[in-house]
């Protein structure tokens, strides 16, 4: 589909796309309009691309979807980092701070290691609280696939973390309940 019918299939789409990031954004209408135009805009400039694999109606859903939840990220980030501000010796300690930070540094650098579709589905599934099913729809893959990737994923990101001999206080190896 060239970028021209695209925007005409996007302008017969757009009162539902408009619902749907109401939907995804509670009911905050400014939230939502940003939320649309970024995803237009991602669109446009071929940061998101269609290929046709499912319906066009079913992969801009879940464009909106993903945004509203980053865009959601990144403003609870920039309203809650003044707050978060920890107060040497009364909140927190400052060597425990730091090597939390050098642990969280680590853990997202080994998550960006993994492949895409592997760091999807353990995204969806740990951080969105998506079920195997749901993570599977979302990403347009067979629900056989989406646990491959979710399996496989976890696999590989215990192999990055025991080769960076992080301690995150988890015994990987056993099953404990733990879901890595």
């Amino acid at each position: 589909m060239n970028i021209t019918e695209l925007k005409v299939e996007l302008e017969k789409l757009h009162d539902s796309s408009f619902g749907w990031a109401m939907s995804c954004c509670r009911r905050n209408q400014p939230e939502a309009e940003e939320v649309l135009q970024t995803v237009y805009l991602k669109i446009l400039q071929g940061k998101a691309r269609y290929r046709g694999e499912s319906a066009l109606r079913t992969w801009l859903f879940a464009v909106i979807r993903k945004t509203a939840i980053s865009e959601h990220r990144k403003s609870l980030l920039r309203t809650l980092s003044p707050v978060a501000v920890p107060r040497p010796g009364k909140d927190r300690h400052p060597i425990l701070e730091l090597e939390r930070s050098e642990m969280q540094r680590s853990f997202q650098e080994a998550l960006e290691r993994l492949p895409a579709r592997q760091r999807e589905t353990l995204h969806l599934v740990f951080y969105q609280d998506l079920s195997l099913s749901e993570a599977a729809q979302v990403m347009e893959v067979s629900v056989g696939s989406a646990r491959r990737h979710y399996e496989r994923g976890k696999k590989r990101l215990r192999e990055l973390l025991d080769k960076e001999e992080i301690d995150y206080d988890v015994s990987w190896r056993t099953n404990s309940g733990a879901v890595l």
